[in-house]
């Protein structure tokens, strides 16, 4: 019997230029094979990959007005069609729908995105919405949190983390 091959992805969100945590949470969560970082600070998603020699997709938040990076990247892995966005620009702190309506348009089966600094996540019409929280700047009464995600042709397995 053919086993699926399984992908560890950690994500962090809002790191907003404190990696502290965010290396921390490298050192817990052992070995993975991608990073992502949803933005706000676009340039600690590439920092973090430079300390780590990890493969990595950054996405530019609200915060990052000066810098030039993607708003959003459709990440294809084991068959599974991730979006990775900030979610500002879909005005996510109002509702679901625009980020429903744009993993429909690029036909992701999840979406993973920051900007509410607030960790949780839901399936929705079929679709997982992932938000790893803040690695930096919590929002939810909680500690800094990162996600991290399973995934394999048959799916995808979410995890939040708290340092």
């Amino acid at each position: 019997m053919k086993r699926d091959k399984t992908v560890r992805i950690l994500v962090v969100s809002d790191t907003h230029g404190l990696l502290e945590f965010a290396v921390q949470a490298l050192k817990e969560t052992g070995k993975v094979d991608l990073l992502l970082h949803a933005g706000d600070h676009f340039k600690d998603g590439l920092d973090l990959a430079a300390r780590t020699g990890l493969p990595f997709k950054s996405v530019v938040g609200n915060c990052d007005s000066c810098l030039e990076g993607p708003v959003e990247q459709l990440v294809k892995i084991e068959g599974q069609r991730l979006l990775l966005t900030h979610g500002h620009l879909l005005d996510i702190k109002k509702s679901h729908e625009k980020l429903l309506d744009r993993a429909k348009e690029v036909r992701a089966n999840m979406v993973i995105y920051g900007h509410t600094h607030v960790a949780g996540y839901v399936w929705e019409r079929g679709i997982l919405l992932f938000n790893p929280g803040s690695i930096a700047v919590p929002r939810d009464g909680h500690r800094p949190s990162y996600g991290i995600l399973a995934v394999t042709g048959r799916g995808i397995i979410p995890f939040i983390h708290r340092v």
